[in-house]
C-alpha cells in the first residue's frame, strides 16, 4: 500500500550586505520509480531567479537556479508530494552465486557498476581493508546479507553521531580515527569498506520520516537520527535484489519505508541537496539556515 508524504525543504543564506549570486545546483525532486511516484513539486526562489531543469549522469532531477540581481538573503523553498511503497520485510532474494562473499558480478553488470565498485579514497596502510575484514568469518562461509548487516549495525553502535552543517564529508580514515561522524560520513565509510570487499555501492541523499516527529510527541533523543532534516545512507548492489538500502546511522537495513530517496551518486560530493556560489567580500556571509518537514498524509 503506497504511503503519501508531503515534504518541504527550506534553505536560507544570509549576508550582511547585498551580494551577487552565481549558479546554484538544487537536487530536490525525487526520481519516479516502481517504489516512488512524484505527485506534485514546487520550487520558490527569492530573489527572482531563472530556473532550468536537467538530468545529471545518474538521471537525478537537478534544478539549475540563477538568482537575478543582488540581495542580502537567498531563500530556496522546495516542496513536493510523493507516494512511496515501503520495501517488503522479507529478506531480499539473491542470485545463488551472490549469496556468499566473495562473489563476482557478471561481465555486463561490471561494465555498468565500474564507478561504484572502484574505491574512491586512499587506504595507504590498509587500515580500512583490515577494518572491513573484521566482519568476515575465517572458519565458516560468509553470508553476503549477514556481513552487510553486521557492518551496518557496528557503525551505528560503535561510532558517535555528530551533526555537521558545513559542506563536505570526512574521509573513511578520518571517521575511523575520530570515532564519530555525520550520516554522510557513516554512509561513505560503509561504502568504501564494502567496495574493498568487492560489493558495488552508491551514496543516497534524501529524507527520513519519523512518526514521532510528525505527531509532535518526540522528546529529545527519541527520534531516529536524521529525521526532520536531510539524510544520507547507501545502496549496495546485490545480484538478484538490485540496489538494497542500508542506513548505518540508524542501523536500518534491507530497505525501510521511512527512507525517502531523492538523489544517488558514486560519491557524496555529487549529491549535495543545494550548492552554489556568491560574489562579495568574504566577511559579508552571515550564515545558513535549513529546515525540513516530512509529513505522512495517508496510506
Amino acid at each position: 500500500m503506497p504511503i503519501r508524504y508531503d515534504i518541504t525543504h527550506t534553505t536560507v543564506y544570509r549576508y550582511k550586505v547585498p551580494v551577487r549570486f552565481g549558479l546554484h545546483r538544487v537536487m530536490f525532486r525525487p526520481r519516479d520509480s516502481h517504489d516512488l511516484r512524484v505527485l506534485a513539486t514546487d520550487l520558490q526562489v527569492s530573489p527572482e531567479a531563472h530556473v532550468r531543469m536537467i538530468q545529471d549522469p545518474n538521471s537525478n532531477s537537478i534544478a539549475l537556479v540563477q538568482p537575478n540581481g543582488e540581495a542580502t538573503e537567498l531563500r530556496i523553498v522546495c516542496s513536493f508530494s510523493i507516494e512511496h511503497v515501503a520495501a517488503p520485510h522479507d529478506l531480499p532474494t539473491l542470485e545463488p552465486a551472490a549469496e556468499f562473499l566473495p562473489f563476482a558480478y557478471s561481465v555486463q553488470d561490471r561494465l555498468d557498476l565500474e564507478h561504484y565498485l572502484r574505491p574512491h579514497y586512499d587506504d595507504p596502510e590498509g587500515t580500512l581493508i583490515r577494518w572491513a575484514h573484521q566482519f568476515l568469518y575465517t572458519d565458516q562461509p560468509n553470508s553476503t546479507l549477514d556481513v552487510l548487516r553486521r557492518m551496518n549495525a557496528h557503525i551505528a553502535q560503535s561510532l558517535r553521531y555528530v551533526a555537521r552543517h558545513e559542506e563536505g564529508t570526512q574521509t573513511p580514515l578520518e571517521t575511523l580515527t575520530l570515532g564519530s561522524g555525520s550520516c554522510r560520513d557513516y554512509a561513505l565509510l560503509m561504502m568504501e569498506a564494502l567496495r574493498r570487499l568487492g560489493v558495488a555501492t552508491r551514496f543516497v541523499s534524501g529524507y527520513l520520516y519519523d512518526a514521532a516527529l510528525d505527531r509532535g510527541e518526540a522528546a529529545p533523543g527519541e527520534c531516529v537520527v536524521g529525521a526532520g532534516s536531510t539524510h544520507a545512507w547507501l545502496h549496495a548492489y546485490l545480484p538478484g535484489a538490485g540496489w538494497v538500502a542500508f542506513d548505518p546511522t540508524n542501523n536500518l537495513a534491507l530497505g525501510n519505508g521511512g527512507l525517502i530517496r531523492v538523489g544517488v551518486a558514486r560519491d557524496p560530493a555529487l549529491a549535495a541537496p543545494i550548492s552554489g556560489s556568491w560574489f562579495g567580500e568574504r566577511k559579508a556571509y552571515e550564515g545558513l539556515e535549513a529546515t525540513v518537514t516530512v509529513r505522512r498524509i495517508a496510506s
